[in-house]
């Protein structure tokens, strides 16, 4: 099989800066496009990746890069979904088994099948290779795992809605936010900012608890309708009893029991931030109002692809600051500071 050189930005090695270098894509398969990526965002999870602090291993050089927006330049000779000239997007995947009972109900993110989901980097490809993220300039992928931007979208403010839009997104449908509901959106960052858009645009009451009031202004003005610090332990006392569903966006060691505090009767926490450390949880915080504590990971291609139809109806772009990719390095230590507002999307084109 033949390949493509493309210039990428890269760690050498887990903690090392990134740095620009060249990478293969493999050749167009039948059922392949081929992607000129125009932005590529940057999660928290790609620094998480970078500096190897999710497990040992992983594939280094490593060219981080799920929230991918570009065109469609070439496609295989068996694509169907996909046109030269589409605007498209690429997340967290790239592939899944395609036969498991999740994957067949469209559930592909909880693919159980063999080799299981492939993540778009630090995964090994049904090739044999590992796989290789979007900040890059180019992405050769299954016409099943990209999505349709529609016209609606910038491409750049698109781009972070292919893991923050539809992280938020799938367990708000799953919970049913929506009119009569109240949501709480615990953390305004890059996932926060969207969530609250998101249950803004469904119809929800929502509610940002956040660490202090330093955004309050920002969290208004995206569609809450209420903002609470949650180091004012008044917080906790006044919204007891409150939320039908709060969605944790953060992924530091918060006190989880607090938080099922703040739950209706059969109301519902849903944990999207991965904390390194396990959260304790008290078994009464849970018995004593029914309430359930909840995980949820990103969405499935028809899912996605729903959120992104959304977005558009709704004009939900994510707020974002570009950059060039000589920029990467600073941009992961605002992240840390949390520094952006709210989330940094890369110009492919400076690569």
């Amino acid at each position: 099989m033949s390949h493509t050189t493309v210039a990428a930005y890269a760690a050498p090695a887990p903690k090392a800066p990134l740095e620009r270098t060249t990478i293969t894509r493999r050749e167009l398969g039948e059922h392949d496009i081929l992607i000129d990526i125009k932005y590529a965002g940057i999660c928290h999870s790609d620094i998480h990746s970078a500096r190897g602090e999710w497990g040992e291993g992983g594939h280094f050089p490593l060219v981080p890069g799920h929230e991918i927006a570009g065109v469609v330049s070439a496609v295989g000779s068996s694509v169907t979904r996909h046109a030269v000239g589409d605007r498209v997007g690429v997340g967290c995947f790239v592939d899944s088994c395609r036969h498991c009972e999740n994957c067949a109900a469209g559930l592909e993110q909880y693919c159980t099948g063999e080799g299981g989901l492939v993540g778009t980097y630090g995964a090994t490809g049904r090739d044999g290779e590992p796989t290789q993220g979007g900040y890059s300039t180019h992405l050769v992928v299954d016409e099943h795992y990209a999505l349709r931007i529609p016209e609606g979208l910038a491409l750049d403010e698109a781009a972070p809605l292919l893991c923050a839009g539809i992280t938020l997104y799938s367990p708000l449908a799953r919970w049913q936010a929506g009119p009569g509901k109240k949501v709480a959106v615990v953390g305004l960052g890059g996932l926060g900012h969207m969530g609250v858009k998101i249950a803004h645009a469904m119809g929800a009451e929502v509610t940002v608890l956040s660490q202090s009031l330093r955004k309050k202004d920002d969290g208004l003005r995206l569609g809450a309708d209420h903002y609470h610090a949650t180091s004012d332990p008044a917080t906790f006392e006044a919204l007891a009893g409150t939320f039908d569903l709060i969605v944790n966006t953060v992924s530091a060691d918060l006190d989880l029991n607090a938080y099922l505090g703040l739950l209706k009767t059969d109301g519902t926490l849903v944990q999207l931030g991965a904390p390194e450390q396990p959260l304790p949880i008290a078994p009464f915080a849970l018995i004593t109002q029914r309430r359930s504590f909840a995980g949820s990971m990103i969405g499935g291609i028809a899912e996605t692809q729903e959120m992104l139809d959304f977005c558009a109806a709704h004009g939900l772009g994510a707020d974002i600051e570009v950059i060039r990719a000589d920029q990467i390095n600073e941009a992961y230590e605002r992240v840390l500071a949390s520094d952006v507002r709210y989330r940094f999307v890369i110009d492919t084109a400076t690569i």
